[in-house]
């Protein structure tokens, strides 16, 4: 539990850490080249510990300094991923492209992780299917199999981030031209492309709705030694948030100004204060802030939906009233029902929220019921008169590197208690 007392204004300099989304990945696709590999900007969470369990579990070798990983594959041996590992993290789904594309073979349980809704896998396994794929289901496992990957044109039915990095990793390897319509254009997507081209695969128009990928044979893969992954955009906007929920001014260095955009001009229309230059973005708050008539969370280059919870923290302390939609998630607005044991005056009404602004919250009991939850918790509890015990850290420390460090580094009054 994290134990926060309120009403510090939160101001200073932090590095922003390397990206979580970008991290996952970019672990999966270091099985497909059979050597060593190395990564550099790895954030140091939770869910980075569970994918190098995953694959050392998988025959991998795997070397961690700080936040560079080493991870040698030459002797992954194994295409089942272990069931509770699987059950730890959603994201672990992603190693089915990578072990198809190197034997062929995977054997996955359904995927755990944060329970925002549903997030079926069925754009994975249709896409997959038309590569040559075979499942086949049994005693809660998944198992996929293949005599050979083929190219192929895939539609997606909606712009899936791990539907299109299970395909790219997929087509590495695949016999032919893969093309994917209607991919994710995520910032994390351009950056697994960078990696596997570093690797020697073949791939183009990552950032746009359409990727193609040539197959390549696995003897021209080479080791990658030295990559770094891009800056996290969710942490980072978590972090100008609550410098705008304490009225603050922070400066945030090792950001993409970019990928930020979308969280940018929200933040601009609340009334902060925004400069960006060289990679560094500074905010600051010198008036009342204003409310938002509409929010909405899309895919890139929309909204981003993991900024949701954050931003409904920050508009509970804005005056006037604000009308947030969440498009991409139908379960993830457990933090209202916390945020109001804080005073927050929001209504649900179906994937919207109606959020009245109010003159301050209190301190309260909270649990975070998923990682952003847990953040948007945070954040408002540095905007509470009085002391906020937020529940359910474990979730935070999965996306989060040291948030307490850095938190202190801004002058907030946060401990964390076991």
């Amino acid at each position: 539990m994290y134990i926060i007392q309120g009403g510090e204004t939160l101001s200073g300099k932090i590095k922003v850490q390397g990206s979580k989304n970008s991290s996952l990945p970019i672990l999966a696709a270091t099985v497909i080249n059979g050597k060593k590999n190395i990564i550099c900007d790895v954030p140091l969470i939770k869910d980075i510990e569970v994918m190098c369990k995953i694959l050392s579990n998988l025959g991998a070798t795997i070397v961690k300094r700080g936040n560079v990983i080493e991870v040698d594959s030459e002797k992954v041996n194994s295409f089942e991923v272990p069931e509770q590992l699987m059950r730890e993290m959603r994201s672990s789904i992603i190693l089915m492209g990578a072990l198809l594309g190197r034997f062929g073979r995977a054997k996955v349980s359904y995927p755990g992780g944060c329970e925002i809704g549903p997030r079926p896998i069925d754009l994975h396994l249709k896409g997959l299917s038309l590569m040559g794929v075979d499942f086949s289901e049994g005693h809660g496992f998944l198992n996929a199999k293949t005599d050979g990957l083929k190219g192929a044109d895939i539609h997606l039915d909606f712009p899936s981030v791990g539907a299109t990095e299970n395909l790219m990793l997929a087509g590495v390897l695949a016999h032919g031209t893969t093309i994917v319509r209607n991919a994710a254009k995520e910032p994390e997507i351009v950056d697994l492309q960078n990696f596997l081209n570093r690797m020697g695969a073949n791939i183009k128009g990552a950032g746009t709705d359409t990727i193609k990928i040539e197959g390549v044979k696995i003897h021209d893969l080479r080791a990658v030694n030295d990559y770094t992954v891009i800056p996290d955009r969710i942490v980072a906007g978590t972090y100008l948030v609550a410098a705008a929920i304490t009225r603050g001014h922070i400066i945030l260095t090792n950001v993409i100004t970019e990928h930020l955009e979308p969280i940018l001009a929200k933040l601009r229309e609340t009334g902060c204060v925004i400069n960006s230059r060289n990679g560094q973005v500074e905010l600051y708050v010198d008036k009342p802030m204003v409310s938002l008539e509409s929010l909405r969370t899309l895919p890139y280059p929309g909204f981003p939906t993991d900024m949701q919870a954050p931003m409904m923290a920050l508009l509970a302390t804005v005056e006037g009233t604000s009308i947030l939609t969440e498009t991409i998630f139908e379960n993830r607005f457990k933090h209202a029902q916390e945020l109001r044991r804080m005073g927050a005056n929001i209504t649900i009404n179906g994937n919207t929220a109606i959020i009245k602004g109010v003159k301050k919250l209190t301190g309260a009991i909270v649990e975070a019921k998923d990682l952003r939850a847990g953040a948007a918790l945070i954040v408002a509890a540095f905007a509470a008169e009085g002391e906020t015990v937020v529940e359910g850290a474990c979730h935070v420390e999965r996306g989060y590197e040291d948030i307490v460090g850095k938190l202190k580094a801004l002058g907030a009054k946060i401990v964390k208690k076991h």
